[in-house]
């Protein structure tokens, strides 16, 4: 919005290398639902500081309407200036660097008209412009069909430059504007169709100014050096109206991915390994008692607390969760904390290494070690001892070999409890392997685990239990 006429854009400034659309998080926005957000500052005077605008800047110039802001440019004398309008920053309260940052807006078209939405380095009180940089997201002027996007700054001889691009738009309908910022280059969006690009990579021609935080500014100006000065005042009063502004940071690759709604619907936003207090959380988008379900990475679990700090009642997931409503957590998490899920519960028992049996022998076996065989029906083999941690479902596996086929049961305590029974395939000999396996329900506790020949011709090598 700063404007000097010095010199046009430095020939040097070429565009950047073109680089796939970036996943974005929401960070901040400001979405004008019935009220304008206490990290707006407005600024009130004359003149546009430099660029010889003809309105006195006002407050009372932007209202909310049908829950989006109004900047009202009028003709009114105020000031010692024949019209008014409103500026409005983000000066000391909100500053950011890179990401993508973005106004939906619906522009006025007339003589002397110069809307914008826009950045300024937050250095600015110390070094002055341009040595603090600007990004112009958007600026219009006049009744043109078209917006510009362009940035200014001090290069390295100490001389203003500026790059700027623009592109034909119907200005007077609602469109999205937007900026993609990292290290390397600065892209500009109309309705996520880019149309200009500048590189910034390691300071080219001296735009390290581009690697400093910004603060956001939003404006309606009237006249001034680029529009001119001449105003066609039957178009006033005039409205620039901004739907929301939202600003984002490159998501963060997650082992977790959280929804605001069941069904992976709503809002999402990725989780790196780590504690999320509320304020984290809210930095990434996540709103408190916002969420319904989650997908996690093999290997992790998701900690749900209902208190801030991780406290208060918890739940933890392992596994993908459509809905938190089963676990009565919808829509009650305040902090998170993301981590290595604790390796899963097993133990691996030899056949051989029974505490008593009836009726069974051991031999070589050729995948090493000794199995047992001969087992005939109504043979077992009883291993004593065995402690269950948690309650719920286990997965038994067992290595077998047969000529023939046969059946197999498990039992705990002397068969007083009976668990099931599982089908032993014909693998075409004694010592051909295989792994069968099936899932059973066991209380935590010590038991005598037994394996129950409910029909023999069938060798077993080893049992498998773990914890699902």
């Amino acid at each position: 919005m700063l404007r000097s006429l010095i010199r046009p854009a430095m020939a040097g400034l070429l565009l950047a290398a073109a680089s796939a659309h970036a996943q974005w998080q929401l960070v901040w926005s400001d979405e004008f639902n019935g009220s304008i957000s206490p990290n707006w500052v407005f600024e009130t005077g004359a003149g546009g500081w430099g660029n010889n605008e003809l309105q006195y800047y006002r407050r009372e110039n932007a209202t909310i309407e049908n829950n989006a802001l109004v900047i009202t440019a009028k003709r009114e004398d105020f000031g010692g200036m024949a019209y008014t309008s409103a500026r409005m920053k983000t000066q000391g309260l909100k500053t950011f660097k890179f990401g993508r940052i973005e106004a939906r807006m619906k522009l006025p078209a007339f003589l002397g008209a110069w809307p914008a939405f826009w950045m300024l380095g937050a250095n600015l009180p110390q070094v002055g412009w341009p040595a603090s940089g600007e990004i112009d997201v958007m600026e219009h002027v006049n009744d043109e069909q078209k917006v510009y996007g362009t940035i200014h700054w001090q290069d390295n001889n100490g001389q203003y430059a500026q790059y700027g691009g623009n592109i034909a738009t119907t200005v007077t309908d609602w469109h999205v504007y937007a900026v993609e910022w990292d290290a390397n280059a600065i892209r500009w969006y109309v309705d996520g169709t880019k149309y200009h690009e500048a590189n910034i990579a390691n300071s080219v021609n001296g735009t390290d100014e581009f690697q400093k935080d910004f603060f956001l500014l939003l404006n309606f100006a009237v006249g001034g050096n680029w529009p001119g000065f001449n105003v066609n005042t039957a178009a006033l009063p005039a409205k620039m109206y901004v739907d929301y502004v939202r600003v984002y940071a490159p998501a963060a690759s997650g082992v977790s991915t959280v929804y605001q709604d069941c069904n992976y619907a709503g809002y999402a936003a990725a989780l790196p390994e780590g504690s999320y207090t509320l304020a984290q959380l809210q930095a990434r988008g996540v709103r408190d008692n916002d969420l319904s379900s989650l997908r996690v990475n093999a290997g992790y679990q998701v900690q749900f607390f209902d208190g801030d700090n991780f406290t208060g009642a918890s739940v933890t997931r392992s596994g993908d969760t459509g809905c938190l409503v089963d676990q009565g957590f919808n829509d009650r998490a305040t902090s998170v904390i993301v981590s290595k899920a604790a390796p899963a519960w097993s133990r691996q028992i030899e056949a051989e290494a029974f505490s008593a049996q009836a009726g069974v022998q051991t031999e070589a076996c050729s995948e090493g070690g000794q199995n047992v065989g001969w087992i005939d029906t109504n043979d077992w083999m009883a291993y004593n001892s065995i402690s269950f941690p948690t309650s719920g479902s286990y997965r038994v596996e067992y290595r077998v070999a047969s000529a023939a086929g046969g059946t197999l049961s498990l039992d705990l305590n002397a068969g007083s409890i009976q668990l099931g029974q599982l089908g032993v395939p014909n693998t075409g000999g004694w010592q051909n392997w295989t792994t069968i396996s099936h899932t059973v329900n066991i209380n935590a506790g010590t038991y005598n685990v037994g394996v129950f020949a409910q029909q023999g011709s069938w060798n077993l090598n080893w049992i498998k239990l773990t914890k699902l």
